[in-house]
């Protein structure tokens, strides 16, 4: 083994470290920056770490919301779903909140009216219970009379529907075809 390739490992076995004890995605920017590395020796390790992963071991390296995190394989999620269905813990969220939240994805900002006119319904109750679990923010106010909230999604929503941006929310059409919306 060459020194740069044991350099390369043991950068590595750091980066794996940090990213098992993290609780959301680290920046390679951070992760040189740590490292006293450069941002190029961080992603070759991080590929390296995320290659043997995915030929060996029930979890994985996934680019999301801006960093890296580890997360299990996604061929194991009958297993995962399994094991939370009778004995973990997940993020459990009323038909209603899950509409909430799509309404707030696809059109943020928003309002708690325009929310409210979308749903035919009110939202107060809702929107607090999205605040408090950090899937959404308050983001400022609307300009005009009464100058009401306005409200977006956050980086843990991000990380909870795993997505790195927006731009990967399926469009309208994709949803249409699935037969999700009509």
């Amino acid at each position: 083994m060459s020194d740069s390739s044991r350099e390369i490992a043991e950068i590595a076995r750091k980066i794996e470290a940090i990213l098992f004890i993290s609780t959301e995605p680290v920046k390679v920017t951070e992760l040189s920056s740590i490292l006293s590395v450069s941002k190029e020796t961080v992603e070759e390790a991080l590929h390296r770490i995320k290659a043997h992963y995915d030929s060996q071991h029930g979890f994985t390296l996934i680019n999301v919301a801006g960093g890296w995190q580890m997360a299990t394989a996604s061929d194991l999620c009958e297993v995962i779903e399994s094991y939370n269905s009778s004995y973990g813990y997940r993020l459990r969220l009323s038909k209603a909140a899950m509409e909430t939240l799509a309404i707030i994805a696809y059109k943020q900002p928003i309002t708690r009216a325009e929310i409210e006119e979308l749903r035919g319904v009110r939202s107060d109750k809702v929107l607090e219970t999205l605040l408090s679990s950090g899937l959404i923010r308050v983001a400022g106010r609307k300009k005009g009379t009464g100058s009401p909230l306005l409200y977006r999604t956050t980086q843990e929503f991000l990380e909870a529907f795993g997505l790195n941006s927006l731009s990967e929310l399926p469009t309208e059409e994709e949803l249409r075809n699935e037969g999700n919306i009509s």
